[in-house]
């Protein structure tokens, strides 16, 4: 565990820390031409292996490097400004990989399926749940309430109550598995304190209200789907 712990902290050093935006910069332009590209790579494997502090992890640094630099070129060939965030996504997703890979190899250890039990699967499935169909579920059923833009102007960022009300969900599921549910109390205080501020301010009221019913129901689902999450957790005990 140790070692991805330093590997990891290798990755955030190097892709994060010690690469400075002239570097980004000159490699979306150059691609595998930019002489960046491949001071990027080694600057992981030298870190990686400082970190490590073994002689023997040598051969993994460079490993690594290489592995990093692929991902890397991947990236910068196929990304365009239209997909970045996915290939941005996607990048970090693949060097992780790497990095538990590594670790493994260099540990010889075999990777253990045993934390894919019932507790894995109860979770999983609810935290899905949360997302996206909830999203759906909620959308349809105050569908006839939605109220009308008067003004024709919107001033909200693109999907941003959709992505708000996903996060509130997923906090609320894990305060509840974990039994934090003094948390739950703030998390809606907080809510409150932002969103119905701007409503007040509106002078909005089927707005307010529309919005009042919408969380209602989100906090709603969660806590009854953390709350059956709970109860089946602890029959799996």
């Amino acid at each position: 565990m140790i070692l991805f712990v330093k590997l990891f902290l290798a990755h955030l050093l190097g892709d994060f820390i010690f690469q400075p935006n002239k570097w980004v910069a000159d490699k979306e332009v150059k691609k595998q031409k930019s002489i960046y590209l491949y001071i990027h790579a080694a600057l992981h494997g030298i870190l990686t292996w400082i970190l490590v502090g073994e002689l023997s992890f040598g051969w993994y640094a460079l490993l690594l490097a290489i592995t990093h630099g692929f991902i890397d070129f991947t990236k910068l060939h196929f990304q365009k400004n239209s997909n970045k965030r996915a290939w941005f996504i996607g990048d970090q997703i693949a060097h992780l990989i790497v990095l538990v890979t590594i670790a493994l190899l260099y540990n010889q250890q075999k990777i253990d399926l045993l934390w894919l039990n019932s507790q894995f699967w109860i979770i999983l499935t609810g935290i899905l749940f949360l997302t996206k169909p909830t999203s759906i579920c909620i959308k349809n059923l105050i569908s006839i309430w939605t109220p009308e833009n008067k003004d024709g102007t919107n001033d909200s960022l693109a999907n941003a109550g959709n992505y708000i009300g996903i996060l509130e969900r997923l906090f609320v599921f894990c305060f509840i598995v974990t039994g934090h549910f003094e948390a739950i109390g703030f998390l809606l205080a907080a809510k409150s304190i932002f969103r119905f501020g701007d409503l007040k301010e509106a002078k909005d009221r089927k707005l307010t209200e529309y919005v009042l019913i919408g969380t209602l129901l989100s906090f709603g689902i969660a806590l009854l789907t953390g709350l059956i999450a709970q109860i089946m957790l602890l029959q799996t005990l």
